[in-house]
C-alpha cells in the first residue's frame, strides 16, 4: 500500500515573510496572492512563525477592522497611525505548526483539523521550509467514496496484509469513518490492524471493536482493543 506523502500534494512555491517585513507589506502579499496566511522565516529558511489574516486583524485598532468578515485585513496604513504592530515578528503566531515532507498526507490533514489551521508549512529533516500544504491540497484525500475505502480495508489490510479469513472482521464505512467489529487470532494484530487502516487515503477516523482470541503480549485471552 503506497501512502500519499505531504511532498506529493504540497506547493513548493511559497509566499514568505522575514521577521522584519512590514505589516502593510504582509497585507499586500495576502491580497495579491489570494492567500490566508504565510510563514515567517529566519535567514536559514527555518520557520519562526506564521502570520494569518486572524493574526493581522487581532493587531488592528478596532476602528480599522472594517473588512474582517471579508477575510482581508483593514486599511494597510492603520497600524502606523498609533501604537500598532510594525513587523511580521510582532504579529506572527508562534510556535508554528509544521509538517515534514515525508509524512503521510492524511496525517497532515488530521493535524490541520486538530489545530484549526488552513495551511501548514512543510519542512525538511533540518526544519527548513520546502513547501506549504493547504486544506485545498488535501481535500481530494477525503473525497474517496466509502465503498472504495471499504474495498481497500478488506482487500489490502484484512486479506493481503494480515491474511485474515473473509468473515473475521466486519467493515462499515460512513463518511470516511471506518468501524471494525469481529476478532483476530492474536492481541499483537490489533495495533497493526488499526495502524494500517488509519494509513489508507480517505480514512478520517477508525472505531475498532475487534477482539483477540489469544493475548500473545502478556498471556491473557479474549481481550478487546
Amino acid at each position: 500500500m503506497r501512502q500519499i506523502k505531504v511532498a506529493d500534494v504540497m506547493t513548493d512555491e511559497v509566499v514568505c515573510a522575514a521577521p522584519g517585513t512590514a505589516f502593510e507589506h504582509i497585507v499586500q502579499l495576502l491580497r495579491e496572492h489570494g492567500i490566508s496566511g504565510l510563514p515567517v522565516l529566519d535567514g536559514e529558511d527555518r520557520v519562526l512563525g506564521v502570520v494569518s489574516r486572524t493574526d493581522l486583524l487581532a493587531h488592528l485598532p478596532p476602528e480599522a477592522r472594517t473588512l474582517q468578515t471579508r477575510g482581508t485585513p483593514g486599511p494597510p496604513g492603520a497600524p502606523g497611525e498609533g501604537a500598532g504592530p510594525a513587523t511580521a515578528a510582532e504579529v506572527m503566531s508562534v510556535p508554528a505548526v509544521t509538517v515534514r515532507a515525508d509524512e503521510p498526507a492524511a496525517g497532515a490533514a488530521r493535524l490541520m483539523a486538530r489545530r484549526g489551521v488552513d495551511r501548514l508549512p512543510v519542512v525538511d529533516g533540518e526544519d527548513r521550509l520546502v513547501g506549504i500544504v493547504t486544506r485545498r491540497d488535501l481535500l481530494h484525500l477525503f473525497l474517496r467514496p466509502d465503498t472504495e475505502i471499504r474495498r481497500r480495508v478488506v482487500t489490502e489490510v484484512l486479506h493481503s496484509a494480515l491474511g485474515l479469513p473473509a468473515r473475521a472482521v466486519d467493515v462499515h464505512v460512513v463518511h470516511g469513518t471506518v468501524a471494525l467489529e469481529g476478532h483476530v487470532e492474536r492481541q499483537s494484530q490489533l495495533a497493526v490492524l488499526r495502524s494500517l487502516v488509519e494509513r489508507l487515503d480517505g480514512v478520517v477516523s477508525v472505531v475498532s471493536h475487534v477482539t483477540a482470541l489469544v493475548d500473545d503480549t502478556a498471556g491473557r485471552s479474549a481481550m478487546a482493543w
